[in-house]
């Protein structure tokens, strides 16, 4: 039996996205920039999957820059934020547990002369509203605060954090690579300027992405090249994969409250199952205020890597930590900025469902789970035998 539940990392592409896709492939193939029929036909496909998007989150189909995922998304807004408002300001604000994508760009602006203030979250993942105020400077030019946590699934009040930015008039960018299609993103309800989504997450292709730019954001290209995506991303927009993004996001539209409802009872009778049925174990995040899919565990006395590793022998596929950076030996930076001990964090799993993932599977993970878990503490120094 094969079951994935590592589905924060990616996801299947649906069927009927790869179907969608394939005669982009071979016969729909034209350069969306060519002014010919088959470039008309693509050019056609890519506003088509342009409008998709944009009205998934209220947005305006010009609003909506394609990328190579969210990696690319996240470098455009912040680079793209502090290059073009340098002459205002130099300073900018994320938190200690934002996706690698935000705090490596974060550290690169740092060595160009940019000041970047990193805030803390408490035991569960949430940034004080109190402290991101205070820490708002006359040079502060853009707050970046994800939506949800990719790790531990903590969802944030970007409503709130939207409004602050407001009162200060700060650009505010948030990356809701995980959140997409499982929480609500309305733009025109909520004050975020640029907000960093990913095909991949939802069951789309990999290396496609995107970036909602606010009308009349002050924000710079990062790379040079032709006009393509109204200036801002130069290079030859990947249609077939834009295509499949675009029939990605059509499908989780249309059935996102029974999705995320199924997800939602799903993870919660996982995580109940492993609080009853084994001890010296701890939830990280928040248990109501967190993605639908997520389930991420601390297990005391084993390593998480090891129990990564016999589960994988049974055929269940988890992670440890971000999946972009679960092949460090360090441990995850999102769990020591929740206060949890490095011992302690390196015996954390992330089980991440999907709208395919079914109760047999949860349950086949569950026993499995109590018998690893189980027999890596027999042989474990730090359990003491028990």
């Amino acid at each position: 039996m094969k079951i994935y539940l590592d589905n924060g990392a990616t996801t299947m592409t649906a069927k009927e996205v790869v179907r969608a896709m394939q005669p982009y492939y071979t016969t729909k193939y034209g350069n969306s920039s060519s002014l010919h029929s088959f470039g008309r036909e693509a050019a056609e496909a890519l506003e088509n999957s342009r409008l998709i998007l944009a009205k998934a989150i209220n947005a305006e189909p010009r609003e909506i820059i394609f990328t190579s995922g969210g990696t690319e998304s996240d470098n455009l807004a912040i680079k793209g934020i502090a290059f073009a408002n340098k002459s205002k300001g130099n300073h900018i604000i994320t938190t200690k547990i934002e996706h690698p994508a935000v705090l490596q760009t974060c550290k690169t602006l740092e060595k160009n002369g940019f000041k970047v203030t990193y805030l803390n979250v408490d035991k569960k993942g949430f940034i004080d509203l109190k402290q991101l105020e205070k820490a708002i400077t006359k040079k502060t030019i853009l707050v970046s605060i994800m939506h949800a946590n990719n790790e531990i699934g903590t969802i944030e009040d970007i409503k709130k954090i939207g409004s602050i930015c407001k009162k200060y008039n700060i650009i505010f960018h948030t990356d809701a690579v995980q959140s997409f299609t499982k929480v609500d993103i309305n733009t025109k309800k909520l004050n975020i300027d640029l907000i960093s989504v990913s095909s991949h997450k939802i069951h789309g292709p990999k290396g496609v992405g995107a970036l909602y730019v606010k009308k009349g954001t002050n924000l710079w290209s990062i790379n040079d090249g032709g006009g393509h995506e109204f200036h801002l991303r130069a290079g030859t927009e990947n249609i077939s994969g834009i295509v499949g993004f675009g029939k990605a996001i059509e499908i989780a539209m249309k059935n996102k409250d029974e999705h995320i409802k199924q997800m939602t009872k799903l993870r919660d009778y996982m995580i109940k199952q492993i609080e009853t049925k084994i001890p010296k174990c701890q939830l990280d995040g928040d248990r109501k205020k967190r993605l639908c899919n997520n389930v991420h565990f601390v297990f005391n006395y084993i390593e998480g890597e090891s129990l990564l590793m016999h589960l994988d022998l049974k055929g269940i596929a988890v992670s440890t930590a971000s999946a972009c950076s679960s092949k460090s030996l360090e441990p995850s930076h999102v769990l020591l900025a929740i206060g949890l001990r490095p011992e302690i964090a390196h015996g954390s799993i992330r089980f991440t469902l999907s709208r395919y993932t079914t109760k047999k599977e949860i349950d086949y993970t569950i026993k499995n789970l109590v018998e690893v878990v189980k027999r890596l503490r027999s042989i474990s120094p730090l359990a003491g035998g028990d």
